[in-house]
């Protein structure tokens, strides 16, 4: 099974609904994977973005004290397929032993951890969003436009 490298862009929540998606972007490619996570998972993996440490551990930093504490390294997370709606995932430890896992749980592991997100090719060819970087550099362009314009600025 072949395997593509992707960064984390960041949480968002998508509008009507409310609900947190996690974004993940292929490394050197144009594919967008959009996963549907719950408001903790959304909140551990921004918190492990933006380097934030709350006064107690979170399950996530929980878990990486635990695997540290038993000197086991997280080699990779593996987010797999999508089946009947669900996305499927696998942290990979070092040794060998690969365990099943929530994407969100295996992402916000990985950024604590610094260990790769790798998807497979046949998730990202069913889940995938393709956004050619031309249209990427739009969107930032209009983006920064909007961030610097002002109420008044469309008053005749």
């Amino acid at each position: 099974m072949s395997f593509q490298a992707l960064d984390v862009i960041g949480v968002r929540v998508e509008m009507p609904s409310n609900q947190p998606i996690v974004l993940l972007k292929e490394i050197g490619g144009v594919r967008y994977l959009p996963i549907w996570v719950g408001a903790v998972e959304a909140t551990s993996i921004a918190f492990a973005q933006q380097g934030v440490q709350p006064p107690r551990p979170l399950t996530h930093d929980l878990l990486k004290d635990i695997l540290t504490a038993l000197n086991v390294g997280v080699d990779s997370i593996h987010l797999t397929e999508l089946k009947d709606g669900v996305f499927y995932a696998k942290i990979n430890l070092n040794g060998g032993v690969s365990v099943s896992a929530r994407p969100s749980d295996a992402i916000a592991l990985a950024l604590r951890t610094g260990s790769p997100i790798l998807a497979s090719e046949e998730l990202l060819k069913d889940a995938g969003i393709e956004i050619p970087d031309q249209a990427e550099d739009e969107v930032e362009k209009f983006k920064e436009f909007l961030e610097g314009i002002n109420p008044e600025d469309f008053k005749a």
